[in-house]
């Protein structure tokens, strides 16, 4: 009998909405209306509510999404059929195929606690290279 993985729940991570809120800041001084700076800023601090607000939790069977400590969405492993994460040192974005669906999230989380349990949970899934450039 093996002994099941523990569930680990993701800690935080503010570096992209940050970065998202930086980099309209620095908009700012291009010539033109306020609006490209305003409109940046705001999806930056929407990102920033986000990374407050949800926690991911890898359980034996399932990865699941939580909202103010109310289970959002459960996706089971089983179900999985590819996954990579896109500049994990920004952060980026998480990556993942399931049988009837494609999911990008923003990296809210801390990356590497995030590829430790990927690649722990689904590793053999992981994917260098889209879906559509593999070659036969």
């Amino acid at each position: 009998m093996t002994n099941p993985m523990p569930n680990v729940i993701l800690r935080p991570d503010p570096r992209l909405p940050l970065l998202v809120v930086a980099f309209g800041a620095a908009l700012l001084p291009l010539p033109g209306q306020p609006w490209p700076t305003l409109v940046v800023v705001l999806f930056g601090l929407f990102l920033l509510i986000q990374t407050a607000s949800l926690r991911l939790e890898f359980e034996e069977l399932a990865l699941i999404v939580w909202q103010n400590g109310r289970e959002l969405r459960r996706f089971p492993y089983e179900h999985w059929l590819a996954w990579r994460l896109f500049a994990p040192w920004l952060p980026g974005l998480f990556f993942f195929r399931e049988t009837k669906s494609i999911h990008f999230l923003p990296i809210l989380f801390s990356p590497s606690e995030l590829r430790a349990q990927l690649e722990q949970r689904v590793g053999a899934l992981e994917t260098t290279q889209p879906q559509s450039e593999k070659k036969p």
